[in-house]
């Protein structure tokens, strides 16, 4: 027999799981010439946009629908020439685009890109302007390579004024096998949760404070460059060291510092009307990514985010991301260079900081691939007061004692007049 509400509750159990209901996920494939497979996405996606009507600023939100499509500049790219990409198309004029690197170990997605098109009436109602708009950011979707990305969780990547969620997503490039691999690397988001372990039978030790690796040399100062299709859009000239706080396989906790040998490091980028990217990969152990944006109110440039995928091979964790978009660092004006001459300490994130020596740089509007006018930051126009300063004091204190001096003489001489 039936419960006694059963049939009063059914509606209630209904409307819960439509809420926890995503869009239909779709499976989307990029081949080669061959017909072989490449790259392999099944994800459902949904995404929360910002835009501006007459009325003022209004969010709308709308599914990837069943219907998207694999456009045919997707590529599964060519070896020291392009990397692989997938485009897909939906609606009037949206594409979602994830580009993928990989070095000897693992492959990533470090920029996707999104494509809207305010005419689209249908989802942007009233919108003020009809023109697209294109938004990008780093990701953290990064596997081992001959695994797939599994992520059944809700993966936010925010951008500007877009959010992306991908909801139960399955991604994999650099396919061996025309199919989606058996073994799998999991995202973070499912990660297990904490459990609580059982309270000692003595008190614990106050955990050991985190013990400094000895410290390298200056790194040497390299310029990289960013050009696009409308030229250089970025210029920079800068030594990097790498500060990482982690937990080492005996449960010690050790700060590391490492720096990037420009030697070793392979220079890649991207550049768009609202975003420079700098993409460094180092033959060790990381990725490094630099992302300028700009206020167009105020016609500046800076350093808006500093994302770090690294190995750490005596970490209990190999695996540490870093990753932090809302930064105000290394400001200038468009069309001028920001330059300190001074050490800058840039905190990404709790675990992790960037020290910059030396930096000389300018995105954007890069005029014949040379530096604009110098804008020196605060840490160097502060190293000049002080000799000023000090100097100003010297010579106060030497006009003292001349003065003191006259003064003296002159007393001196009129104990001396004839009567």
């Amino acid at each position: 027999m039936a419960a006694p509400g059963g049939a009063r509750r059914q509606p209630l159990i209904l409307l819960l799981l439509a809420g926890l209901v995503h869009s239909a996920s779709a499976v989307f494939m990029v081949t080669d010439g061959n017909g072989t497979a490449c790259i392999m996405a099944n994800f459902s996606a949904s995404f929360l946009t910002n835009y501006n009507t007459k009325s003022g600023p209004k969010n709308v939100t709308f599914d990837l629908p069943s219907n998207a499509k694999v456009l045919s500049n997707s590529s599964c790219g060519k070896e020291n020439a392009s990397d692989p990409r997938l485009v897909i198309a939906f609606g009037k004029g949206h594409t979602l685009t994830l580009n993928f690197k990989r070095n000897a170990t693992r492959y990533s997605v470090p920029m996707m890109s999104f494509i809207y098109d305010l005419s689209d009436t249908q989802i942007f109602p009233d919108a003020s302007s009809k023109e697209p708009k294109t938004v990008e950011s780093i990701t953290d979707i990064v596997a081992d390579i001959n695994k797939k990305y599994r992520c059944v969780s809700g993966n936010q990547i925010h951008m500007n004024n877009v959010t992306v969620t991908f909801h139960d997503a399955t991604i994999q490039a650099y396919l061996s096998n025309n199919n989606f691999s058996k073994e799998e690397t999991r995202c973070e988001q499912d990660g297990p949760s904490p459990t609580v372990p059982p309270p000692p039978p003595h008190p614990s030790p106050l955990p050991p404070h985190p013990s400094p690796s000895p410290a390298p040399e200056i790194p040497s100062v390299h310029k990289y460059n960013v050009n696009g299709t409308n030229g250089t859009c970025l210029l920079a000239s800068m030594g990097l060291q790498l500060n990482i706080t982690y937990e080492k396989k005996d449960n010690t906790t050790m700060r590391g510092v490492f720096n990037i040998n420009p030697n070793k490091t392979h220079v890649s980028g991207s550049c768009t009307a609202q975003l420079v990217t700098l993409e460094l990969w180092t033959d060790s152990f990381a990725l490094l990514v630099f992302q300028f944006g700009m206020n167009a109110s105020s016609s500046r440039f800076f350093l808006q985010g500093i994302q770090l995928n690294a190995t750490l091979p005596d970490a209990k964790d190999p695996t540490f991301k870093a990753a932090n978009s809302s930064l105000r660092a290394l400001q200038a004006t468009m069309g001028n260079s920001y330059k300190c001459n001074t050490e800058e300490h840039i905190q990404v994130t709790e675990a992790f900081s960037v020290n910059i020596f030396q930096v000389w740089v300018q995105a954007f509007q890069v005029e014949g691939n040379k530096f604009g006018s110098v804008e020196e930051c605060q840490l160097d126009e502060n190293n000049m007061l002080i000799p000023i300063a000090v100097g100003g004091a010297l010579a106060g204190l030497v006009l003292i004692v001349l003065i003191a001096y006259l003064i003296g003489r002159k007393r001196s001489h009129a104990g001396y007049q004839t009567i």
